[in-house]
């Protein structure tokens, strides 16, 4: 009898393993081999950062929820971070791969990324994140599917076609830097490239085949960094879906602007006469327009595309107006923003108002930019561990700047910026944007509602016009000239969060913060501990690990 006993408690504790086994989501494995590659994209020999001999990277092609394990081996000559534009990092900001929440990879050495995209779906890329690194390429696209058994409110296209579109320099990424640190400007772009290509090699071969009758999802991400374009595809129409992780209204476009950092996709009917026809990407808001083409072919089609190319739009008031009919489908089957509720957002009390106004201004002779007045610098100790080992002092400072702008005259102050935000406090952030030229925000960690933007200076008054139903959840957003833009947003994910500008000239050159969300539970429910294969850098280095966060 206790012999029995005995084997069906080891049975139970075995079917208890198994299925703790058969709980945990999926794993997908990569090792990156990073190196530097010359290439001849735009007519000139250059070094491009490759993954694997690749430019651009491999995809990670995923579901919601799977762990994402990738081996960096940084075989370039200078420190290497990759960073995972729009994936939220949730209680997992060691893994967020900025110069702020981690030490870099050194040349000669590798370190492994562990993430999940949890409650995520959509289309997002990731590109190294040190100095002007992301010029040279590096970049890839990321896919997050649906879970199975979660309807998705389209039917499975018939191909998945990557469109990681952007401008493009062809001096090195080092030079660049170069000319920053010095107080030129990087000017501007030599061209635009699609998937790595120019526009000849977009083209022969084809870039993208259709079979006629069936539907195809383009997933398109400007990668670039400083150019505004827009995108069409001759003779089709352009159904848009998704965007930056959330189904949208399935409206229908002629053509669809993508700023700097933003992703969407959308589903192109092969419903044309079979033949050849142009995707064209052109350039916004410039004086000289450019442009690129690639080929769609249509199976079996030996009828070359029409050299007339379908005109872009111009002017700001249009894209302004296409902004305002994206629309977030509310009832679609999907990972919905945390916390769960939110969508509920223009119910939510707004606790507090931040206003962030970009500036210029001359620091030592040389050109910087900042966030009400502060210039951001990046410090030998990244700010996430100064915060874990309670090793702060001497490396920054909270809350330099105020929620509110100070006097333009002010002069510019460099340093670390860094501000907290209260552990689950629904905020508004309005980003304003004086200057003659767009700009393009993104907040690691975090989906916002951008709810309003309106020309001018932003005041209360202006909440009158904010959409506050069936705006897009989503992580970057354009902010005109002379003009602002409102997000709102619960912050909830507790870690240490990059806020930035993705025109990269304007990052490199200090118009960035950080956000320090901190849980006063210190709850494993809330945060991970730094993983075992944390690096260290800076004054942590021989620092003993702080107390465990408490069991969840």
């Amino acid at each position: 009898m206790t012999i029995m006993r005995a084997s069906a408690a080891l049975l139970l504790v075995a079917a208890a393993l198994l299925a703790a086994v058969h709980a945990e989501d999926p794993y997908h494995f990569f090792e990156w081999k990073v190196t530097y590659g010359t290439k001849t994209i735009l007519g000139e020999p250059q070094k491009v950062i490759l993954i694997n001999d690749m430019f651009p990277g491999p995809t990670i092609n995923c579901s919601s929820n799977n762990n994402i394990v990738i081996n960096v081996f940084n075989q370039l000559d200078h420190p290497l971070l990759f960073t995972w534009h729009g994936i939220q990092q949730r209680k997992n900001s060691w893994q967020d791969g900025m110069p702020g929440t981690m030490c870099p990879i050194q040349p000669g050495t590798n370190f492994t990324y562990h993430w999940q995209p949890k409650d995520q779906i959509g289309s997002f890329f990731y590109f190294p994140s040190i100095g002007m690194q992301r010029a040279a390429g590096g970049y890839g696209i990321i896919t997050v599917h649906s879970r199975l058994l979660i309807p998705v409110p389209f039917d499975e296209p018939a191909g998945d076609h990557p469109v990681l579109v952007g401008d493009w320099y062809t001096k090195d990424h080092t030079v660049l830097a170069k000319n920053l640190d010095s107080g030129k400007s990087i000017g501007r772009p030599a061209g635009l490239i699609i998937n790595g290509k120019n526009e000849k090699d977009a083209s022969n071969p084809p870039m993208y085949t259709m079979e006629a009758g069936k539907v195809y999802r383009y997933r398109v991400c400007n990668v670039g960094i400083k150019t505004s374009l827009n995108v069409r595809i001759q003779s089709h129409i352009l159904k848009l879906v998704e965007m930056e992780g959330s189904h949208t209204v399935q409206n229908t476009y002629d053509s669809l602007d993508v700023h700097v950092g933003q992703c969407l996709s959308f589903l192109v009917a092969a419903d044309q006469k079979p033949g050849d026809y142009l995707l064209i990407a052109s350039t916004r808001f410039m004086k000289e327009a450019s442009s690129i083409t690639a080929i769609v072919r249509y199976n079996g089609s030996n009828t070359p595309a029409s050299p007339k190319l379908p005109e872009g739009p111009s002017g700001w008031a249009w894209s302004i107006n296409q902004w305002r009919s994206f629309r977030w489908n509310l009832t679609a089957s999907a990972a919905r923003p945390n916390p769960q509720g939110s969508y509920h957002y223009g119910q939510i009390n707004i606790t507090r108002t931040i206003k962030l106004s970009t500036s210029k201004g001359k620091v030592d002779g040389k050109e910087r930019f900042a966030l009400n007045g502060v210039s951001h610098v990046d410090t030998e100790t990244p700010l996430k561990l100064a915060e874990y080992f309670n090793a702060s002092a001497g490396v920054f400072e909270y809350n330099l700047i105020g929620d509110v702008p100070p006097p333009s005259s002010t002069a510019l102050k460099l340093a670390p910026n860094v501000i907290n935000a209260e552990f689950r406090t629904f905020i508004e952030v309005v980003f304003e944007n004086p200057e003659k030229s767009i700009d393009s925000f993104h907040i690691n960690g975090y989906a916002f509602f951008a709810a309003g933007m309106g020309p001018g200076t932003w005041t209360p008054d202006c909440r009158k016009t904010y959409n506050l139903l069936d705006t897009v959840s989503r992580h970057t957003i354009q902010v005109y000239p002379r003009s602002w833009t409102a997000v709102m947003l619960t912050f909830d994910n507790a870690g240490m969060w990059n806020i930035r500008s993705n025109m990269w000239e304007r990052y490199y050159l200090g118009e960035q913060l950080y956000v320090s969300v901190i849980s006063p539970a210190r709850s494993l429910r809330d945060e991970y501990n730094m993983p075992e294969n944390g690096l260290r850098c800076g004054k942590v280095v021989a620092l003993p690990l702080p107390p465990s966060y408490l069991p969840a």
